[in-house]
Order: C-alpha cells, then sequence, then structure tokens
C-alpha cells in the first residue's frame, strides 16, 4: 500500500511544486487557489540558463476527489510560473503532472471518464457526475479504437440482430465461448454481411465450425456461402416460442366462439398463462379463482378449461407431446409427430409445422449440439439497456463504441480511480 504524506496527494495532486494558498467554498464550488514553481530548467532550444519570469493567468482545472465527498465541483486556480530564456528570449511554461501541456481537466478526471465509459451509463449522466461538459465526455469516446482482426474467426460463432433506431435493425456477431463482439454491423442487409465476412481468408472462414441463428432463416444462406463446413444451429427458445404463439393463436380463436359473458370466455381469458406452460411444471398448490368461484390447482383449472372445447384439448395434448419430446431430445418422435398431425391441425399449427420441416436439419443439429443464442440475446439485453439510458442514438458510429467498450473492453474489479498511471 502507497502512503499519502500530504494533503495535496489525497486529493490527487502528487506534484510537489505545487503550492496550496488558500482554500475556500462559494455557492457553487469548492476553490483551491495554488501556484506551480520550482527552479528553472535550461532553455530547451540553446540550452541556455533561464530566469523566472512572472506567473500566468490562473488556469480553472476541475478536480475529482473533494467533489465526491462534498458533493460540490472542486475547481483549481493554479497559476503556473512563467521561465525566459537570457540568450533567445523565449518564454515557457512550468509544467506539472496533474494536467497535461494545453488542457484544463485534471488527470484523474480523465481516469474516472474512461472507467466510467466502460459502464452502463449516459454521456449527459457521466457529465454531471465529473462536472465537465458532455462534449468533453464525446470526445472522449471518439477516441476509444477497435482494430479489426481479419486473422481469425472462433470456432463458434452466435449471429443476430438488434434495433439501432425506430424500424432499423443492426447485424452483430459474437464469439459463443469467449463473448466477445466479432462484428457490429449498421444493417442486416445480406450485402453488407457478405462484404465484411469476406474480408476474412478463406482458410479461416472455414475454420468455423458451428453458427447459431434465430428462426428467421435469413441468414442460412449467407452461411453456407462463406463457410461451407459450418454447422447451422437453430435456436432452441425461438422453436419453443413459435409453438407457444401457435397454441396462444388456438386459445384465442377458440375463446372468440363464446359469448363474452360466458365462463367459458372468462376462463380461457383470465387463465391462458397455464395453457402455455410446460404441463409437468404446473403446481399442485391450490388458489382461489375468482373465475369458477373455488379453490382449485392449476392442473384442475385446466382440466375445466379443456371441458369446454375438444378442438383446443386436442390442440394442448399435442402442443405438450411436442414439448415433452423436443425438450427430451428426440428427435424422431418430434418430427414424428409433427408428420403425423400436419394435416390435421389448424392453420397456425400448421404454418408452424411447415417451418420446422423446411429447417429440419438446422433443428436436429440444436438437438444434439449444445450451443444456442442464449448469450447473444442477453448481450442483446445489455445493448436496450445502453439504448434506453441514452435514450437512443443518433450517430450509429457512437452507439458502436458505446457496445464495444462496454461488453468487449474488460472492466476492472475495483472502481478506484487510476490516478496513479
Amino acid at each position: 500500500m502507497e502512503h499519502l504524506k500530504h494533503t495535496t496527494e489525497l486529493i490527487g495532486m502528487k506534484d510537489p511544486n505545487i503550492i496550496i494558498e488558500s482554500a475556500g467554498k462559494d455557492d457553487r464550488h469548492i476553490v483551491i487557489k495554488a501556484k506551480l514553481d520550482y527552479p528553472p530548467k535550461p532553455c530547451p532550444l540553446c540550452n541556455e540558463a533561464m530566469i523566472k519570469y512572472d506567473f500566468q493567468k490562473p488556469s480553472t482545472i476541475p478536480l475529482l476527489d473533494i467533489q465526491e465527498i462534498q458533493g460540490m465541483p472542486s475547481l483549481l486556480k493554479l497559476k503556473k510560473r512563467r521561465f525566459q530564456c537570457k540568450s533567445c528570449r523565449k518564454v515557457r511554461v512550468a509544467q506539472t503532472s496533474l494536467v497535461k501541456k494545453n488542457h484544463q481537466i485534471s488527470q484523474p478526471v480523465w481516469h474516472k471518464l474512461t472507467q466510467l465509459l466502460t459502464q452502463n451509463r449516459s454521456n449527459t449522466d457521466i457529465a454531471k457526475t465529473l462536472h465537465i461538459s458532455v462534449s468533453t465526455v464525446q470526445r472522449k469516446l471518439t477516441q476509444f479504437t477497435f482494430r479489426e482482426d481479419y486473422s481469425r474467426l472462433p470456432e463458434v460463432l452466435s449471429w443476430d440482430e438488434f434495433s439501432r433506431n425506430k424500424g432499423k435493425l443492426a447485424f452483430i456477431a459474437q464469439d459463443f465461448q469467449t463473448r466477445k463482439i466479432m462484428a457490429i454491423l449498421e444493417n442486416n442487409r445480406q450485402t453488407t454481411i457478405k462484404n465484411h465476412f469476406y474480408k476474412y481468408p478463406r482458410k479461416v472462414r472455414e475454420t468455423v465450425k458451428v453458427v447459431t441463428v434465430d428462426l428467421s432463416g435469413s441468414y442460412i444462406p449467407i452461411i453456407k456461402q462463406l463457410s461451407q463446413n459450418a454447422k447451422i444451429v437453430l435456436d432452441r427458445f425461438h422453436i419453443i416460442q413459435n409453438l407457444g404463439r401457435a397454441m396462444m393463436t388456438s386459445r384465442i380463436a377458440c375463446m372468440k366462439t363464446f359469448d363474452k359473458a360466458s365462463l367459458p370466455y372468462r376462463a380461457l381469458k383470465n387463465h391462458w398463462r397455464l395453457f402455455q406452460k410446460d404441463s409437468r411444471k404446473l403446481s399442485d398448490k391450490a388458489f382461489y379463482s375468482p373465475t369458477f368461484r373455488q379453490t382449485l390447482t392449476p392442473r384442475e383449472v385446466v382440466e375445466k378449461v379443456l371441458s369446454f372445447s375438444d378442438e383446443l384439448r386436442y390442440d394442448y395434448d399435442l402442443y405438450q407431446l411436442l414439448l415433452f419430446h423436443f425438450q427430451e431430445r428426440r428427435v424422431n418422435a418430434f418430427f414424428g409427430l409433427i408428420e403425423e398431425h400436419i394435416k390435421r391441425v389448424n392453420p397456425a399449427f400448421r404454418s408452424v409445422f411447415k417451418t420446422f420441416l423446411k429447417y429440419k436439419p438446422y433443428i436436429i443439429n440444436a438437438l444434439e449440439l449444445p450451443y444456442s443464442n442464449a448469450k447473444l440475446e442477453a448481450s442483446n439485453k445489455l445493448i436496450k439497456d445502453i439504448k434506453r439510458n441514452a435514450f437512443g442514438f443518433r450517430n450509429f458510429k457512437n452507439f458502436k463504441n458505446k457496445i464495444l467498450i462496454a461488453l468487449n473492453i474488460q472492466k476492472e474489479r475495483t472502481n478506484l480511480i487510476l490516478s496513479r498511471a
């Protein structure tokens, strides 16, 4: 542990040449008046002796530590000594490690700003915290640069899209193992994706063994062109989601056949969640149902509602069987059930079944391989948080930098200020 000898070091001023003259507090700021002075050094141009000239106009430098303790912005009014060469008559200004040459913001504030940019906070919030301007935060954000490495690709890639603006989607690719963002593109058009991945040599693209995607199917032709050896895995969550939507459509269609004031209508509407769940996970704990005006378990509620319609019972039993076979990863039983009932089900289930049969090889990969888009969906949730906290981004480059800073840069375990760097 480094011992801090003086109060100046405690507030981030480690330069021994800075001498505090006075400190006070007004209505808005904590003002510290100090001067920077030290013996003159030889002239850097002619190497002749220099003499002390006068003091420069005080520079207003924001500090960090005091403002966090007092809750008020702290300012350092620093007068810098000027030196003049006896020979060439050039005038030089004293330099300090607290602030860079021709800068007005102290180094601890810059380090804290860098740290806060790696967190999920808006530029306005960071500016208010550090008592600096939003444009200063923006300038620091644009200083972050990320170089594209086209010499390697991970063995398992996850592809998806996210909303960058109203009605506009952006493309994102992530390493499944390390969760590192491999690519963020301004749109999800096939041409844009191809142009990006064609920057990788063919040998590098052939190293990709698995690519996980959602059920839209728009990326499947591109993956086949970019890497012929890669196995395409459809996300299991989206497969279950499509089954759930078909079941919900069937329930709503059945509900609309009854009068709105009738018991079947109210039961189908009020207890809709029970029909979406896996029947094996229904609770045996009884609760009072205002719809039926009696205490029932969830299983009893489902049984009572299904007694109102044989068609709904058929759809529900088929839905539960498909869930069971899918979760148990029984490929033959799952697709055998689909092929057996595809001509007898309603249009909602028929449309889903046709999609499943169309992408049958990729669904089989999803059942046989332990990969999915779950990690990328978690990253998309963080991206949504970044976008919401900033109330949206007009500039996609700033949005992209913010995402890469938050997701690709490894965050420090402590929140200490890196003022010793």
